[in-house]
């Protein structure tokens, strides 16, 4: 819910911009350019810093994908950060991801011969 009401003020300032800037005091190119900078330091900000925070503290939305051949096992927080344990059967291997803010920072431990209790086929 916290993800939405982010996106909806950005989108709401972005509109007053444009209204403003570019309906009242007739300045369209002014109010284009500032409205994409409101856009593109919000994205940022959400992106690298906001993201994670949400969904940890406050309930927001984030995906994460499971790569193919791959199951999942586990997910937990690290402080800010969010670890994904998948097993990978063709290699039998446990991958531990982290998923950093921007993803910039990622760790990875790999555990060969992982067997975990799952059904063999």
């Amino acid at each position: 819910m916290i993800t939405y009401l982010y996106w909806f003020t950005i989108f709401a300032i972005i509109i007053a911009l444009l209204v403003f800037l570019g309906h009242k005091i007739d300045q369209w190119k002014y109010a284009f350019i500032t409205a994409g900078l409101v856009f593109i330091i919000g994205w940022t900000a959400y992106y690298f810093h906001f993201q994670q925070i949400f969904v940890k503290k406050y309930g927001g939305v984030m995906s994460v994908v499971v790569p193919n051949g791959q199951h999942h096992i586990a997910a937990t927080w690290k402080d800010e950060n969010l670890w994904v344990e998948n097993y990978d059967p063709k290699t039998n291997t446990c991958h531990f991801n982290e998923y950093s803010k921007g993803n910039l920072l990622q760790g990875q431990v790999v555990i060969k011969n992982c067997n975990p209790l799952m059904p063999q086929k």
